[in-house]
């Protein structure tokens, strides 16, 4: 049955050597091999301790009122489109929006997870946070621009588990600490990195790692835990107790480092983990269609929701707005990703549920407009005002706006068999940040009806 998940133990026992070894296919002749299905095994992969005590986010539908002017002009990217919110859908049980009906889209809620580590930074955090527990990690290294999402909620993770966090940040610090920049700081230790020196974030994030661990210090690789993680349920027995460290060594630090957005291939779980709660049968179901549709940083939520929908075997279709890298980037990111996945998802079944797939899980887009200059940055910000008056949800222009703009012109375009879905990824706390920076976008937001 697709709800239970199989023992951790008898899944990994008979295959721990082969994932030791990389497995091969002599090895999977001379190995007896359990028959696992796709699902199975994405289920095994998802039977270990996580961050969130659950996977499940508040779903809510948006309906579009008014879509006869959906145009883009000057800045106003959805024209005079209005919305309206249900927050109590019909979801499960295969309904499907009849012909007569509003177009409408449903948006994920993920940036309700928690009040300031929301959206896909939490879900990226969700396997990687109890692997530092477990492999008893004492301080963080990580990077991320001045009003980095990433860096505030790897603080406040590192804070709430008695882990140090150490946060290098692009370019030089603000007048005024506010939004994530603020957070960061409160939570973290906060080092602030000229831009030139940021371009090599390898080279930079590797030479204070080895400051912080010192002359007796270790630097761990996330890559070895993530590998471990499936082997013989490392996950429970991989801890290295506080004795195993002399006692003639005080202030021994293990330090980890987490890549600029939590591009890990450990962060692909938590995703995968987000795809197997809504296909379950009472939010999306296993047969819908789906449009489901994301914004991109780094492109890692985006690959984590397609590789959980390919190995469930999901008709549903992956949409990614690109807003920070070209579209090589983001497949070179994608095939990179993909990689480290089949490093460890090797059994025949995933094999062919990813259909010998090394890119292409996404469909990689444009945003419908530039961003950042002038009237167009003016424009967006109103459009988020609109949408928070009228539906209670807030986006902000840069990244979650673009896929709002993306999943109201799919939901205008959907057939009735299929259902459009945006991933809210949170990010809100930017908009304090962006304030800041071009003030005079954010200096008119009064209602112009009343004068």
């Amino acid at each position: 049955m697709r709800d239970k998940l199989l023992p951790r133990n008898a899944v990994f026992s008979a295959l721990g050597n082969e994932f030791r070894s990389g497995f091969s296919a002599d090895a999977a002749q001379s190995v007896a091999m359990p028959k696992l299905s796709s699902i199975e095994f994405v289920e095994s992969l998802l039977e270990r301790r996580w961050s969130l005590s659950s996977p499940e986010s508040p779903v809510h539908e948006v309906t579009i009122c008014r879509s006869g002017n959906f145009k883009q002009c000057g800045g106003e990217i959805l024209g005079n489109t209005s919305f309206q919110q249900n927050p109590m859908p019909s979801l499960g049980g295969g309904i499907v929006r009849k012909t007569h009906e509003q177009p409408s889209f449903y948006v994920v809620r993920d940036d309700l997870l928690h009040p300031l580590i929301n959206g896909n930074k939490a879900r990226k955090l969700d396997a990687l946070l109890p692997l530092l527990e477990d492999n008893a990690v004492t301080d963080v290294v990580t990077c991320g621009g001045c009003q980095s999402a990433h860096a505030a909620a790897v603080a406040i993770s590192c804070a709430e588990r008695g882990l140090k966090s150490h946060l290098l940040l692009r370019g030089e610090q603000p007048e005024t600490l506010t939004g994530y920049n603020l957070i960061s700081s409160l939570y973290g230790n906060v080092s602030y990195v000229e831009r030139s020196l940021y371009a090599r974030r390898e080279d930079m994030l590797a030479r204070h790692a080895n400051s912080v661990a010192g002359s007796v210090g270790t630097v761990q690789q996330l890559d070895d835990f993530w590998e471990a993680s499936f082997r013989n349920d490392a996950s429970k027995n991989l801890s290295f107790p506080e004795m195993t460290v002399p006692r003639s060594i005080r202030n021994f630090k293990k330090v980890a480092v987490i890549n600029e957005g939590a591009s890990e291939a450990i962060g692909l779980l938590g995703v995968i983990r987000l795809v197997h709660c809504l296909s379950r049968k009472h939010l999306f179901g296993t047969d819908q269609m789906v449009k489901l549709v994301v914004d991109a940083g780094t492109g890692t939520t985006a690959v984590g929701l397609g590789l959980g929908a390919l190995c469930l075997g999901l008709p549903w279709e992956v949409s990614a707005v690109m807003l920070a890298d070209t579209l090589e980037g983001y497949r070179k990111r994608e095939e990179h990703l993909i990689s480290k996945f089949h490093k460890v998802g090797k059994p025949p079944a995933v094999e062919k549920a990813l259909g010998g797939a090394k890119d292409k899980v996404v469909n990689w887009v444009d945003r419908s407009s530039p961003r950042k200059f002038g009237n167009v940055l003016k424009g967006e910000v109103q459009e988020c005002q609109k949408i928070a008056q009228e539906t209670g949800i807030l986006v902000d222009p840069i990244y979650t706006l673009a896929a709002w703009e993306l999943a109201t012109q799919l939901s205008l375009e959907q057939r009735k068999d299929e259902k459009v879905v945006m991933l809210h990824t949170g990010g809100t706390l930017g908009m304090f940040g962006l304030a800041q920076r071009y003030k005079p976008y954010f200096q008119n937001l009064k209602d112009e009806s009343y004068g």
